[in-house]
């Protein structure tokens, strides 16, 4: 009776343990479901490796949640930056609203040229010109009438080569991976050269990142009771910009910790991957590689928008991964709305 019971056993595991091995060995070779449009390859491995490490209680890895922050680049790292700035297509759409309460724009710079839209000869006007136009569309107003401005205009902007919304241009192996990261004890941040103000109406919504953690320039602001009620008035002045080296500025001055992890796309980038990668302990620097030109838009060295050159040229030896659209994603963008 013994031994039929163990011949039994015996052929039971015979069937049993080469199933379990099977399935262990699948589990292993297929990625997990958290980031389901990114091709199984090194750049995945790297990023899935560096999120166990840093949250393997008692590994010598392990990084405490408080601890665990992200930050992202938005333009060109979580959606679109071609043909131009999104932000861009805001000032220029602005400028045109306006133009009927501003009869003298018909014939004075850069006005005139944005009107007509000759975006050449406005940017032959240098940062000054720019400089007008964007305190011409961001300013003067209170804080509250600005983010209102910006949720209905982004609310059916649409991309103008795709048609699509421009809410629709984000990257969904960036989204999945913000949610990823979230998932394991992250905090995450936007930190961008675009504006502040611009962002924050829309970041929850799209990003899932909620305005105190979003990082970007900004123009002075005024305290100003205005018909009985308290108001933040938008001045137009330049109060800080958040790119190249401001970067690791605005990160220490909004968040008060050095994060482990940073992901951009572009030079604008680099003092960011720097300050953040060159600390001790577990740390991800990650470029995203913009050469994807049948489904996105390839470009890097030469580019006007989103150059990418010195991060390409430094990028191995810093330790960053190089996150190749073509090759690492599925998809680029969910589908349109």
């Amino acid at each position: 009776m013994q031994a039929k019971s163990m011949s039994r056993r015996r052929g039971f595991n015979g069937w049993l343990m080469p199933l379990l091995l099977s399935l262990a060995a699948q589990a292993q070779a297929q990625p997990p479901g958290d980031l389901p449009s990114w091709n199984d390859g090194a750049a995945r491995a790297r990023i899935v490796a560096f999120v166990r490490a840093v949250g393997e209680q008692g590994g010598k890895d392990f990084v405490p949640a408080a601890e665990r922050i992200a930050v992202f680049d938005n333009d060109g790292t979580l959606w679109t930056e071609q043909p131009v700035y999104f932000q861009a297509l805001f000032v220029r759409d602005r400028i045109k609203a306006l133009a009927p309460t501003h009869p003298e724009w018909k014939t004075k710079e850069p006005y005139a040229s944005l009107l007509k839209d000759d975006l050449k000869a406005v940017m032959a006007g240098g940062d000054k010109a720019v400089q007008q136009l964007i305190m011409a569309t961001h300013t003067g107003m209170a804080s509250d009438e600005f983010s209102a401005v910006v949720s209905d205009w982004i609310a059916t902007a649409r991309h103008p080569k795709t048609g699509r919304l421009l809410t629709d241009m984000t990257y969904q192996p960036m989204k999945e991976l913000l949610a990823y990261l979230r998932a394991n004890g992250f905090k995450t941040f936007i930190v961008s050269g675009g504006g502040i103000e611009f962002m924050r109406p829309w970041a929850e919504r799209v990003y899932g990142v909620p305005p105190e953690q979003v990082i970007g320039s900004s123009i002075k602001t005024k305290y100003e009771v205005r018909d009985g009620k308290p108001v933040l008035v938008r001045l137009p002045e330049l109060n800080f910009l958040n790119d190249k080296s401001g970067k690791p500025v605005g990160i220490q001055q909004h968040v008060g910790r050095r994060p482990i992890a940073a992901f951009g796309n572009s030079d604008g980038d680099f003092e960011m991957l720097e300050w953040i990668t060159s600390a001790p302990g577990a740390r991800l620097g990650l470029i995203v590689h913009h050469d994807d030109g049948e489904r996105e838009f390839a470009y890097d060295r030469k580019s006007h928008v989103g150059q990418l050159d010195r991060g390409l040229n430094e990028a191995g030896a810093r330790g960053w991964t190089v996150v190749s659209m073509k090759k690492d994603w599925k998809t680029i963008f969910a589908p349109a709305r």
